[in-house]
């Protein structure tokens, strides 16, 4: 499963995704690839996209659908995309599952992440979505601080004391990349990796 890390405060949000998937084919045989597996999907909102490759396919869709409906407000996109993406999943497990519980190879996740401006006092916002463990559908929750799929606790922790001490983004940004950095020495990732911020001025997704 490709690594997401997220956390966010009152100056905004810091995104930071592996952009690799490892798929096995008809013969059982590891392959890696290298998709985009950030996704900008508004003007300040974007998608992080993890588990199945179909999954990028999926974010992909979500865009599209988000900008013909001229969504611009994470709260009402995060409704928009939980069913949307349930029902991208539902339709991919009905065409690669025939039996049910799901293979781990099929889970999916997914953290959005945007502004709103239904409340200025928390204008930030991220949300976890990802694959329940019996049922081929998706559930949600909100996201205090900071998160990382896999989980990195020691990392969550570092960064939610940051989040909360309303951090510069610049460190929280620094922070990320010194953790892949680390982690792709233990061997535990592989990059390529992508990077964004999410602030008052929109999206902006940043070289590694």
């Amino acid at each position: 499963m490709s690594q997401i890390i997220v956390a966010q405060n009152i100056h905004g949000i810091v995104l930071a995704v592996e952009n690799r998937i490892v798929q096995f084919d008809e013969k059982g045989e590891e392959a890696r690839l290298e998709v985009n597996r950030l996704i900008r999907i508004g003007t300040h909102c974007a998608l992080l996209v993890t588990g199945a490759v179909e999954a990028t396919d999926m974010g992909r869709a979500l865009k599209d659908f988000i900008w013909e409906e001229k969504m611009a407000d994470v709260q009402e996109i995060y409704g928009a995309s939980l069913a949307f993406l349930s029902t991208e999943y539902e339709r991919f497990m009905r065409k690669k599952c025939e039996l049910l519980p799901i293979d781990p190879i099929h889970q999916v996740s997914f953290i959005l992440a945007g502004r709103t401006e239904k409340d200025r006092e928390m204008p930030f916002r991220l949300y976890f979505l990802w694959t329940k463990k019996k049922l081929p559908r998706l559930d949600g929750d909100e996201i205090s601080y900071a998160f990382a799929v896999p989980r990195r606790m020691g990392l969550e922790f570092q960064l939610n004391k940051m989040a909360k001490e309303n951090a510069p983004l610049k460190d929280i940004l620094k922070k990320m990349k010194e953790a892949m950095e680390q982690l792709k020495g233990r061997g535990e990732v592989n990059g390529p990796f992508s990077f964004g911020t999410i602030t008052e001025e929109g999206v902006q997704l940043l070289s590694p």
